[in-house]
């Protein structure tokens, strides 16, 4: 109960902050707070389930072009994109893992597959018109109204938008940890073979917590996009995503729920 007080309390003073400050104040704890979600992903990977991911990236490209080309090329509201992303990034994340751990390829070899498929997805949406390529995908310069059905507004919008976000991710993990799932995948992080020995199917629980955790990239993902405003393969894709994206947790604390919240305020500003 006390855990749930403190976390309250936190988020209660983040919302006052969001309330009272200014609109550049506003931009970077967004971003902030964005990354802290998207690191709640990640952290639930390797921090919970034991798999090393350095191509975070991939997921989160996946969500913001979701998102991005549906608005901008057909007019279909972004929770609709979220929901395709989310769709499509745990799909890839699935059979990532599966194509990994059906063919023994564990630890750093498979975060060296998750670099190798982030760059691929860079190179191959660098190349693709229908995408943008290297031009990109602009969002419509927002109207300054709040519009809900199509996520639309200003930064104290997508400041709150974002501070729910790192809510749910920050309620998430703690739920998780101490769920049958948490024991599971600690168990699993722990000791592999111990826990196959007591009966985990840790096979069907590492595509499992691969998937989750790529889907939730990719809803941080979209949020980033409409943030920005626009998309591009470098930007969104590269490298640098997944090194902000990994950062949080490894400054706060891997497998702890307050750990991508504290590690991203102190890191990406």
């Amino acid at each position: 109960m006390k855990r749930w007080m403190a976390g309250a309390t936190a988020f209660v003073i983040l919302a006052l902050v969001g309330i009272l400050s200014n609109s550049y104040i506003l931009s970077l704890l967004t971003i902030v707070l964005l990354f802290t979600f998207m690191g709640q992903s990640w952290n639930l990977m390797l921090g919970i389930g034991g798999q090393l991911s350095i191509g975070h990236a991939l997921f989160v490209g996946l969500g913001a072009y979701s998102v991005a080309v549906l608005y901008i090329k057909y007019g279909i509201s972004p929770w609709a994109g979220l929901f395709v992303g989310m769709l499509i990034a745990g799909s890839v994340g699935a059979i990532l893992a599966w194509l990994s751990f059906r063919f023994e390829v564990h630890g750093i070899y498979f975060a060296l597959l998750t670099i190798a498929a982030a760059e691929f997805a860079r190179i191959m949406f660098s190349g693709w018109e229908f995408v943008g390529a290297m031009q990109g995908l602009f969002f419509p310069a927002p109207s300054g109204d709040v519009e809900l059905s199509m996520l639309r507004g200003g930064a104290r919008f997508y400041y709150f938008v974002a501070l729910a976000l790192a809510a749910v991710g920050v309620a998430g993990t703690e739920i998780i940890s101490r769920s049958h799932f948490g024991y599971v995948w600690r168990a699993m992080r722990d000791d592999d073979e111990a826990a196959r020995a007591l009966g985990v199917r840790t096979f069907r629980h590492k595509i499992l917590v691969i998937s989750i955790s790529a889907a939730s990239a990719a809803a941080g993902g979209g949020i980033l996009a409409l943030v920005q405003g626009a998309v591009f393969p470098d930007s969104i894709m590269g490298m640098g995503i997944s090194v902000d994206v990994l950062i949080g947790p490894i400054v706060g604390g891997l497998g702890t729920a307050f750990g991508p919240l504290v590690g991203s305020l102190v890191a990406i500003p």
